[in-house]
Parts: C-alpha cells; sequence; structure tokens
C-alpha cells in the first residue's frame, strides 16, 4: 500500500509543477497604412493575439493556412527579403518568423503569391476572431 501511496503523492507533485508546455508562435505581422495599425501574433496552439490583446481561437482553417505559411515564407525570412515601397503601395508589412524578417509593400503581392496568401490571410485573422474591419 505504501508504493501505490508514494506513486500518488509523487504522480500529484508532478502536476503540480507546472509543466505546461507552450506552443511557439508561429510569426508576429504588423501592418501600417491604409486601414489602420494591425499586428497578429500567431501562434502553433491555434490562437491569435489581436493588437496586443488576449489570445484568440483561430478556425482550423486559418491555422493550417498560418503553419503552411510559416513554410512558405521560411527562406524569404532567412534571407530578410525587404521589398521597397512604391507610390502606388497603400499599405505596408513586416514579418517576422524564427528564421528573420520580411518587409514588403501591398503592391509586391503580384510578384509574389506567398504575400498575396499573406495579405488575405492577414484580412481574414483581422475580421473572424479579432472582430476587426481587415
Amino acid at each position: 500500500m505504501k508504493p501505490l501511496l508514494l506513486c500518488l503523492a509523487l504522480g500529484g507533485a508532478l502536476a503540480g509543477c507546472g509543466l505546461s508546455v507552450q506552443s511557439p508562435d508561429l510569426f508576429l505581422l504588423t501592418r501600417t497604412g491604409a486601414g489602420g495599425h494591425l499586428t497578429l501574433l500567431v501562434s502553433d496552439d491555434g490562437t491569435v493575439r489581436c493588437n496586443g490583446g488576449s489570445a484568440r481561437p483561430l478556425s482550423d482553417k486559418l491555422l493550417i493556412q498560418a503553419r503552411d505559411l510559416t513554410t512558405t515564407l521560411n527562406d524569404d525570412a532567412k534571407r530578410r527579403m525587404r521589398i521597397p515601397s512604391s507610390t502606388r503601395s497603400v499599405a505596408r508589412y513586416t514579418v517576422r518568423l524564427q528564421h528573420g524578417t520580411i518587409a514588403f509593400p501591398d503592391t509586391a503581392a503580384r510578384a509574389h503569391s506567398e504575400l498575396a496568401q499573406l495579405e488575405l490571410f492577414a484580412v481574414q485573422a483581422a475580421q473572424v476572431p479579432c472582430g476587426l474591419h481587415g
């Protein structure tokens, strides 16, 4: 009986030690310019923090898109891709990933489909989980 009590006590002690594992952040997106300032901190646990607010759940579809974007943008982040704004640009994006930061204007999406996908993700995440105008 003593070994069983010892095991239960040890298990309870370990559970109380706060052995929770926090999921990593996938990326931090910042948009400035037309439409106002927007920040999205997207986490692999399926949440997003909008403009510094509390964590809100992402839909499964948006979480899958965020994970795919992280993989797709990884090489650009390693190269620290920077695309200058043009006179036709109305918004500027900065995306910080684990391996580097990407900065680009909204007009760059024409030549880079992955950036167009990121812009669409930003609009969808701002509207649905964040409740913002996009």
